[in-house]
């Protein structure tokens, strides 16, 4: 499933890939939606997940059941118009996609507009921030990185689009394209406050190299708030939220973690909102994995023993990671039944 769209001026791709053999991690019993429809017309506006919540009591289990039609062209692509139906076989439920009638032509600006109509696995409108300015550095990128030392004409806080400004530690060609990044909060990891697992670092502006040396010169290209001496430099290519590949499954089993932050300051979210949570890449954490979130009940004491007893953690919502890094990733909030905050569980669904 790919879906087009379009951030700071590029075009990026989000992507489902759906298959028809499932994960042996996936392999379990489907549960159908009680309140399923038998046929359901595709429109603008519509999520390939709140389509799968349609049919599934877990729409992440939708590569479980969707059948590629081989005699249509691009089956894992859906659009506006498309008819998902329901059928089962070997009493086993599946859902096939008719597709609705489109005149498509294949010149190659045209294909672009076709990948574009395609409907995404989420609104990109969720997570089009977390995409474009927000990322995770470590402590060991932070100090290796170029940071900003002056401009020239001796302003930052109303620098524009066009001025110029110095740095030091800048390598690389001329016209090299860089991310100006303003540090923020710390990421500590829950079992041990001394241990930092990365730090939020949030776009300020871009800039592109005009003059290498010490200091080099770059001319600002774009802001969105204003700039500041030791401000970080970053290359835009680690920056890129193209070829994001969500294919909704869940992790290895055994994963466990936690949220460790919530975004734009509040202390609970709700559906569609962010957190942060203290798995990433090296716990093998990948765009596309689901985990379910948990909240401790705390204990209650028994009224006939006396003694303080444990009660079962409660399920809270659902989330789906988008982005990775090495030791955290960020999750959207897909499903809740109580506020999530900080502090919660995270595991397998």
């Amino acid at each position: 499933m790919v879906s087009m769209f379009d951030i700071a001026g590029r075009t990026v791709a989000l992507v489902l890939l759906i298959c028809c053999a499932a994960s042996p991690a996936m392999a379990q019993k489907i549960d159908l939606n009680p309140a399923h429809p038998e046929r359901y017309v595709v429109v603008k506006g519509d999520t390939l997940w709140d389509i799968s919540a349609r049919f599934l009591r877990d729409p992440w289990l939708w590569p479980e059941v969707w059948q590629a039609n081989p005699q249509i062209a691009n089956p894992h692509l859906i659009y506006p118009g498309d008819t998902i139906a329901l059928e089962y076989r070997d009493g086993k439920p599946v859902l096939r996609l008719e597709r609705g009638r489109r005149t498509v032509k294949l010149s190659p600006k045209v294909r672009v507009r076709e990948l574009d109509q395609a409907i995404p696995t989420i609104d990109p409108e969720a997570i089009r921030h977390f995409l474009n300015r927000a990322r995770v550095a470590s402590e060991e990128e932070l100090n290796l990185a170029p940071y900003v030392l002056g401009g020239v004409e001796r302003r930052l806080l109303s620098a524009i689009p066009g001025e110029r400004i110095y740095a030091r530690g800048v390598t690389g060609p001329e016209a090299a394209s860089f991310g100006i990044y303003r540090i923020g909060k710390k990421y500590l990891n829950p079992a041990d406050e001394k241990d930092v697992l990365g730090h939020e670092v949030v776009r300020v502006a871009t800039a592109v190299l005009e003059k290498g040396g010490d200091p080099a010169t770059l001319r600002i290209t774009g802001i969105n708030r204003e700039i500041r001496a030791g401000d970080r430099l970053l290359p835009l290519g680690r920056d890129s939220a193209a070829d994001q590949f969500l294919f909704p499954r869940a992790p290895r089993a055994g994963t466990r973690g936690s949220i460790i932050s919530v975004f734009d300051g509040v202390t609970m979210v709700g559906q569609y909102q962010g957190v942060v949570l203290n798995l990433g890449r090296q716990q093998g954490i990948q765009p596309g994995h689901v985990l379910a979130v948990y909240q401790a009940n705390g204990k209650i004491q028994d009224p006939v023993t006396g003694e303080r007893v444990e009660l079962p953690d409660e399920r809270a919502g659902v989330l789906l990671v988008f982005r990775t890094f090495d030791r955290v990733s960020y999750a959207l909030l897909m499903e809740s039944t109580r506020p999530v905050r900080v502090g919660d569980g995270v595991r397998n669904p």
